[in-house]
């Protein structure tokens, strides 16, 4: 896991998105231009949440969002998404 410097503010948290799927179930790869964006990352920086609502999800969560969810940023040449945690679906 890449140490980030950055603290989020408020109720948002910094994932770093899974890689796409470059094969299928049944071994069709994927061309660049075909891959789905992916819905699935792993938190690495969290805010500490708004006054009547702390964060509940931590560092080191892998956790699902919507397609369109998040801002992208890059941090040291590594891209990263920053989303409000209510754009968080689930935590898996």
């Amino acid at each position: 896991m890449a140490d980030v410097n950055i603290k989020p503010l408020a109720d948002r948290v910094v994932v770093k998105a899974a890689e796409a799927e470059t094969k299928t179930a049944s071994g069709i790869i994927i061309p660049d231009t075909a891959k789905e964006k992916p819905q699935r990352g792993t938190v690495v920086a969290v805010g500490p949440g708004k006054k009547d609502e702390p964060t509940t999800v931590k560092v080191g969560d892998t956790i699902l969002y919507g397609k369109y969810s998040g801002t992208e940023i890059t941090i040291d040449g590594v891209e990263y998404l920053m989303m409000r945690e209510s754009d968080i679906f689930a935590i898996v």
